[in-house]
């Protein structure tokens, strides 16, 4: 008994450790693309004064949406803020073209670190779950494992979560998040009235 529980300790120690490695080289991945893409679009005077100006077309369709206009001039207000929220999406749209250049080295990196770490731990079990997810998730939690036994967690379901953690938090500890205002990839397309 006393050997049987010294293996099972050997093997939660190992998969510690190789959810850490996967954590720590996520980390890695993320800095350095974010690196690729400070150096690609952050720092350069193109992005800097789309972010200000949109930024600044945010603040003014706020005011203009906060202020209350006397009823005759309500269909003036709502044409004024109409026409601001229309050049905010032509900004945004401008804005995503900026980005979309490192998107496609970023999406390489990923890309890379992760067959690299697909190869690293293929079929290898790299953590225990304490509960058998929804058959939805399984695909991602339990890929490339033998066996039926869905608590065993593969590498890919900790590089992604990590991934997508690790990415946004440090987004925002650099500065990198987008502008006030800032819509999805291509801005939200303006309405149109008919």
């Amino acid at each position: 008994a006393f050997y049987v529980c010294d293996i099972d300790a050997a093997i939660l120690v190992i998969m510690w450790v190789d959810c850490v490695l996967i954590v720590l080289i996520s980390f890695g991945s993320a800095l350095f693309a974010e690196g690729i893409s400070w150096l690609l679009i952050y720092r350069t005077a193109n992005y800097k004064k789309l972010k200000a100006s949109i930024e600044s077309l945010s603040q003014k369709v706020e005011k203009k949406k906060e202020k209350v206009a006397p009823y005759n001039r309500q269909k003036v207000m709502k044409k004024k803020v109409h026409l601001i929220e229309e050049q905010l999406q032509l900004k945004n749209r401008d804005m995503s073209f900026v980005k979309f250049k490192s998107m496609f080295f970023v999406m390489l990196i990923l890309f890379a670190v992760f067959g690299l770490l697909n190869n690293l731990f293929d079929a290898q079990v790299v953590a225990k779950l304490p509960f058998e997810p929804f058959p939805l998730i399984r695909g991602l939690t339990h890929r490339n494992l033998p066996g039926t036994d869905f608590t065993d967690c593969s590498m890919m379901f900790i590089y992604v979560l990590s991934s997508f953690g690790i990415r946004q938090n440090l987004q925002k500890v650099l500065g990198f998040t987008p502008p006030a205002g800032a819509n999805g990839m291509f801005g939200a397309m303006p309405q149109q009235n008919y």
